[in-house]
């Protein structure tokens, strides 16, 4: 007769189970709060304790069958703790006597077959690897769990809403704060084609609107280069009202300029001027004397 897995264990079991089940399904941890969860668990060990119960009343109808040595062996296996038992379950040899029960009547260069059960392990890990399977399919099938669409999704409204939350936090740029910064140059370049570059060129070598390659300026009303842009575009040109107030509108903000305003002084200060001859635009305004950042 064979021992049986302690009920403690079984519960155990269960357990892992249905946390993976539920997270298969509802594919975060949020369950493990969740009263319902908890009341599954419940339901689960009260209907383990109902099977052991079962199972004690038919072991019993089993034990009074058994003969004396028989009984002496079942009670002396009993006491073997439960994990020392499944160990040498898993990796029990037996020995020639038994060898002989479950040799098979063919062989090949002196190499007999003998007919031995697969390992417990092994047999387990096939059961669940199945359920696993069946349990996963439906939830691919039947929920979002694991579909990439789905789960770029989730991750890209996430991002957005940290962005929207650190936006919110961090105070907004003015010309007051906001200063030069080199990283700032590659993404101002790409809000300046967006926004400046159908009057300025990509370039800034002007075209509808002034050249901003050269040191010629209709519009100083600031002292340094980076400060006068932040303050053009925010605020526009009182002399040219295509030039509008991109900030005050509201259709750029604060930490926007100031990313659009590093390009310009990039490509003013630390890049040569687009010349007439390469196709620039006249100067126009008068030449400015800026002072440094």
């Amino acid at each position: 007769m064979k021992q049986r897995t302690p009920v403690v264990i079984n519960i155990l079991i269960i357990i892992g189970l249905l946390i993976v089940f539920y997270y298969l399904f509802v594919q975060s941890y949020d369950f493990l709060s969740s009263p319902y969860f908890w009341g599954t668990v419940v339901i689960g060990g009260i209907l383990a304790y109902i099977h052991s119960a079962i199972g004690d009343l038919i072991e019993n109808n089993k034990f009074k069958k058994l003969s004396p040595e028989e009984k002496a062996a079942y009670l002396a296996e009993k006491k073997v703790p439960y994990f020392t038992r499944l160990y040498n379950a898993a990796f029990k040899k037996q020995s020639a006597a038994e060898e002989k029960d479950i040799l098979i009547d063919h062989g090949f260069d002196g190499i007999m077959e003998l007919d031995n059960q697969l390992p417990k392990w092994w047999v387990g890990l096939f059961y669940f690897g199945t359920a696993f399977c069946i349990v996963y399919v439906a939830a691919f099938s039947f929920t979002d769990f694991a579909h990439p669409l789905s789960e770029y999704e989730k991750e890209y409204k996430e991002q957005l809403a940290a962005i929207e939350k650190y936006n919110s936090e961090q105070p907004p740029v003015t010309i007051e704060t906001a200063k030069y910064s080199a990283d700032n140059i590659a993404e101002g370049k790409e809000l300046f084609k967006t926004n400046c570059a159908s009057c300025h060129k990509e370039d800034g070598s002007g075209g509808i609107g002034p050249n901003l390659t050269d040191n010629y300026w209709i519009n100083q009303p600031e002292k340094t280069l980076f400060k006068n842009v932040f303050h053009m575009d925010w605020n526009g040109s009182p002399n040219n009202p295509a030039m509008r107030a991109f900030g005050k509108n509201g259709e750029v903000s604060g930490a926007e300029i100031e990313k659009i305003a590093a390009y310009v002084y990039h490509i003013n200060q630390e890049l040569p001027p687009v010349t007439q001859a390469q196709g620039g635009a006249d100067p126009q305004g008068t030449e400015a004397h800026w002072e440094k950042e």
